[in-house]
């Protein structure tokens, strides 16, 4: 029985994971922070089939610790300060969290037979660029986070390079799914939509509505994931769907799959842009298609409908 240690499990991408390594029979156990009230509503359904262990990635001690502990043969770094927009409020505790929270990991797998991933993302682009990104394309981070993300990429290559470690960075553009946190603006849009038909919302305040994005289901995503530690030799891979939408799509799917008209309910507020905007991201994930044997399985319609309907069993 392999043995896999998740960091960020009780996260959106972290509960689907888990989820398919159990799928697998791999004996899955995570690193979760010590809050005063749950936040493991993701892993729930599944907790007692997890092992799990508090800590925090910004420790090193503690990181090593658990890694020592643990022995695992993969080790999945899914753990970060994730809000774009958050990060210009707080650039230190996102870079600690996700430049410093990589590091300390491979620090604590160096000369270890233990096989590593890292959650890169699609703002490492930082939007720049016209058409379909792929892995040979010159990074531009725009934020605190993105610029977090590219230190944690370079730290993995690095790694890979000088000390022979098995580590992959997962470049994946934006990953959805009905357990996306509250505050990411495509959640936002399904639960105000959802609480605007039942009449317990008047307004939904947004931001850029022209931003576009390259917009996939967590679950199709989590399987390209595990398949890059699968591999005979480790490297870097985009996922994505290939497909963009903007803000404004979003809305007419979620709100239209509701039959109301968004244009009445929305409002613009300027402090929700940032301050460098990231027009568009696309992704080109041809080398996952062609190496990992992936392609995503699910469409916008479908992933939007799906959010919108778990929305509407859940309040």
């Amino acid at each position: 029985m392999k043995k896999a240690l998740v960091t960020g499990i009780s996260g959106q991408i972290g509960s689907y994971l888990a989820e398919l390594l159990l799928s697998k029979d791999y004996e899955v156990h995570g690193i979760i922070r010590r809050h005063s009230t749950p936040s493991t509503g993701r892993i729930d359904h599944i907790f007692a089939d997890l092992r799990l262990h508090y800590g925090d990635v910004t420790d090193a001690s503690s990181t090593a610790s658990i890694i020592d502990a643990v022995k695992p043969d993969e080790v999945y770094n899914l753990a970060a300060q994730s809000q774009v927009r958050t990060s210009f409020d707080i650039p230190v505790v996102t870079a600690d969290s996700t430049a410093m929270g990589a590091l300390n990991i491979l620090e604590a797998i160096k000369g270890k037979d233990i096989r590593f991933y890292q959650a890169s993302s699609s703002e490492l682009f930082g939007g720049i660029y016209g058409a379909a990104t792929d892995e040979t394309v010159p990074f531009c981070p725009r934020s605190p986070y993105a610029i977090a993300k590219q230190f944690a990429f370079w730290m993995t290559r690095n790694y890979r390079e000088a000390y022979g470690l098995f580590a992959c960075n997962g470049i994946l553009f934006n990953t959805e799914s009905p357990r996306r946190g509250e505050t990411f603006v495509t959640k936002k849009i399904v639960r105000a939509a959802v609480r605007i038909q039942r009449g317990l919302q008047d307004k939904l305040f947004l931001g850029n509505l022209d931003a576009r994005r390259d917009w996939g289901f967590a679950a199709d995503n989590v399987v390209a994931i595990h398949a890059m530690l699968q591999q005979p030799k480790p490297d870097d891979y985009v996922i994505a769907t290939g497909v963009t939408r903007t803000v404004r799509d979003f809305l007419d799917a979620a709100f239209g799959y509701l039959n109301l008209d968004w244009h009445k309910y929305v409002e613009i507020d300027p402090r929700l842009f940032r301050p460098t905007e990231v027009d568009m991201l696309l992704g080109d994930a041809s080398k996952a298609r062609r190496v990992l044997n992936w392609a995503p399985k699910t469409n916008f319609t479908e992933l939007v409908a799906m959010m919108v309907e778990s929305e509407l069993e859940s309040r």
